[in-house]
């Protein structure tokens, strides 16, 4: 097992605990964490931290699949997250520097849409 891997996996279950100075362990101070879909970007562990621990409303998030190449420096994870009343997915892209703390998070939130029509025939829905 990668050391970041390991390193996500405490990430994802401190974030979950609102164990804050755990999760803030698992970061660099220098980590960058971006929003692609809203071209949000927060830089430092400080703000990071703030960002997660004061986000409003009740969530909670359930890793569904970790993956991480042995050796590498990058891990990616597709969380179930559950916001008030509202469920979603989204999927995580890590990196990590050479003693395994997170130094940049991408997260993807995509909204769930109805597909077009007329590929009924072809897909079951769930």
């Amino acid at each position: 097992m990668t050391e970041l891997r390991r390193t996500v996996e405490t990430y994802w279950s401190a974030a979950e605990a609102r164990d804050w100075s755990t999760f803030a362990t698992t970061l660099s101070d220098d980590v960058v964490y971006e929003l692609p879909q809203t071209r949000e970007r927060i830089r430092g562990k400080d703000a990071y931290v703030r960002f997660n621990r004061e986000y409003p409303d009740t969530w909670h998030i359930s890793v569904h699949r970790l993956v991480a190449d042995a050796g590498s420096d990058h891990v990616a994870t597709w969380v179930h997250a559950v916001v008030g009343l509202e469920e979603m997915h989204a999927v995580t892209f890590f990196t990590g520097d050479d003693v395994g703390r997170i130094t940049t998070v991408t997260d993807f939130w995509p909204e769930a849409y109805e597909p077009p029509p007329g590929r009924e025939h072809l897909v079951e829905r769930y």
